[in-house]
């Protein structure tokens, strides 16, 4: 990490800052900020409202969704190559904002620290990883604010049959919720429960001190999230079945890249017709110039 990557903010926050629905915080990694909630607040709002939040992947998404207000935002944080999770941290600066670790990114619970503390000092606010509870344990005691996955989690969907919901028997239901529950005692502040039945992580969820994170498991979590290219429709069908598309951007850029298309054939067309360029489109030499050039350029050519 370059001192240059860390967002500079070494300027006491505002006293007003709360009249913005701010609250005035340091980072672990040293930095001062505003930002609209800290662990505490989202700890102390548990089971008394649901909070949205997303997952942006571009710079213009993150401050679309600051400016629209969504609650929390996820990012993703490779410790090798910060530059997009900076870039994103920069562009909405008072949401409350969770790093995620990709799982195979570390191997030893050193390493795990080293990376949550590499995410905490360019400005993340706690890290989301899909470790067991032994690697979240080492992070938290090493006063890091981390979010544990259970139900289904993707990367490790081999082990509970496939991108398929999690839950629906007995034994599953019960292993998602001693999952839970272990996260709890490693001391993860957070999880984010993926495809389970809504029912299950409404229960599950009353039955925890963690902060639940509701990702196509129904609205009985604390916290509803969903990722960006859903809500704004970024990709083609078939989506998740657990998503709602509010916007098709993904149309719109096929409109604008037939556009792109007929742009340059146009141009094609009237290159070859001689339309392109027109009167209009370039600098007419002044009268006499081109006689005068002419016969410069023959005296030199005797000469």
């Amino acid at each position: 990490m370059k001192p240059d990557d860390i967002p500079p903010s070494n300027v006491l926050p505002p006293r007003d800052a709360h009249k913005r629905g701010l609250h005035r915080t340091m980072t672990l990694g040293g930095a001062y900020a505003t930002r609209n909630y800290t662990v505490k607040h989202l700890q102390d709002l548990k089971g008394k409202a649901v909070l949205t939040e997303t997952m942006p992947f571009t710079t213009n998404e993150a401050v679309a969704a600051e400016e629209a207000g969504i609650d929390l935002l996820k990012v993703k944080f490779d410790p090798s190559n910060p530059a997009s999770a900076i870039a994103i941290r920069k562009a909405a600066p008072h949401t409350f904002m969770t790093f995620c670790i990709g799982l195979t990114k570390i191997a030893t619970a050193a390493e795990a620290i080293r990376a949550g503390y590499d995410a905490m000092d360019i400005g993340a606010d706690g890290i989301m990883c899909q470790w067991g509870p032994e690697l979240i344990r080492a992070v938290s005691n090493a006063g890091i604010p981390v979010e544990a996955h259970a139900g289904l989690v993707p990367r490790l969907s081999t082990w509970t049959g496939g991108l398929k919901a999690v839950g629906k028997t007995i034994e599953e239901a019960l292993w998602v919720y001693k999952q839970i529950k272990a996260f709890e005692e490693a001391g993860a502040w957070a999880v984010e429960v993926e495809v389970v039945p809504a029912e299950l992580l409404m229960q599950i969820s009353r039955r925890t001190r963690l902060v639940t994170s509701s990702i196509g498991a129904g609205s009985g979590g604390d916290i509803q999230f969903m990722f960006a290219e859903d809500i704004l429709g970024n990709h083609a069908p078939p989506y998740p079945r657990h998503t709602k598309q509010y916007r098709n951007l993904f149309q719109m850029e096929q409109e604008i890249q037939a556009e792109r298309v007929g742009g340059f054939r146009d141009y094609i067309a009237d290159v070859k017709s001689g339309r392109f360029p027109g009167p209009e489109h370039i600098v007419k030499a002044p009268s006499g110039l081109i006689d005068q050039f002419l016969a410069t350029v023959e005296i030199d050519k005797l000469g």
